[in-house]
């Protein structure tokens, strides 16, 4: 039986939406990866509250106003390296939420524990020029499912 690690993710629109609609992806330091930022939910934490730490921690700032978020919940394998590295945990299921950041809000990305080294916002279409890993089909049904209720 896997066992799937529960963890929060972010679709995070920059603060001229819906006038502009790009989506914040940002460049791994650990790896060669782009992505959403996204993290674990800790014990007795729910899915809102990790979404809120985990943005602080990971772009340094969590000045955003929650727009939508997916129903269900989705979940993905890690490919055989991030697994020895993650165990005992076989994947993720993550709660995807599709956020604003307010007027005001500065991201930094030099947090306590940099997750990121970069980042930019690009428009939808071109999310999947940067998004490469194994993290594309979660990321494809999560953009789909945000343009169909209207938001993207």
């Amino acid at each position: 039986m896997k066992k799937y690690r529960p963890n929060v993710a972010a679709v995070v629109l920059s603060s001229k939406y819906p006038e502009k609609v790009e989506i914040l992806i940002a460049k791994r330091t650990d790896v060669d990866a782009w992505q959403f930022p996204q993290g674990g939910i800790d014990e007795g934490e729910n899915p809102k509250e990790a979404l809120l730490r985990e943005l602080k921690e990971e772009i340094g700032t969590n000045e955003v106003e929650i727009i939508a978020e997916m129903p269900e919940w989705l979940s993905y394998d890690f490919p055989k390296k991030i697994a020895e590295k993650m165990y005992p945990y076989d994947g993720q299921t993550q709660k995807y939420f599709l956020v604003k950041l307010k007027p005001k809000a500065k991201i930094n990305l030099n947090t306590e524990i940099p997750e990121f080294k970069e980042y930019k916002f690009v428009p939808v279409e071109e999310v999947f020029k940067y998004v490469k890993s194994f993290k594309r089909p979660v990321y494809k049904k999560v953009l789909e499912y945000f343009k169909k209720e209207g938001y993207l």
